[in-house]
């Protein structure tokens, strides 16, 4: 065995490896932060009704679910993953959800692509209000 074929050994091996590792950390149901980011199930409670602002909304990292409240007593959830390059959203601010990562902006009554690079609406999540309680349908 030559020093070179050794040499390409090894950093084959070590490529794949760090490829490996990369990977996992995305595949492994955890976020960025190590923290578990498994979806909501039905039935669970996702907030209080005064948690949402009117006009406004409140963004679920854990469940990856934003739930707005566009007019008094009316409460809309929609997936907090953009439909653009698959960033989780960060802000619900004048009438709009935003990303962070290209500037995509959504409507907070129906999702809608209110500006940015997105290429269709953000996809409706069921809910019930009960009481001052929201909860996945």
């Amino acid at each position: 065995m030559t020093d070179s074929s050794t040499r390409r050994t090894v950093l084959a091996t070590g490529a794949a490896a760090a490829l490996a590792a990369g990977c996992s950390k995305y595949g492994s149901g955890n976020d960025s932060s190590g923290s578990s980011s498994v979806k909501a199930s039905g039935g669970q409670e996702l907030a209080k009704t005064s948690d949402i602002p009117v006009g406004g909304g409140k963004i679920l990292k854990a469940q990856k679910i934003v739930v707005t409240q566009p007019t008094k007593d009316e409460f809309k959830a929609f997936s907090a993953i953009c439909t653009h390059q698959g960033c989780t959203v960060s802000a619900v601010a004048n009438g709009t959800i935003n990303c962070p990562c290209h500037g995509s902006r959504f409507h907070i009554a129906d999702g809608t692509v209110a500006g940015g690079p997105a290429p269709k609406a953000l996809p409706a999540e069921q809910i019930t209000v009960e009481g001052n309680s929201i909860h996945l349908a």
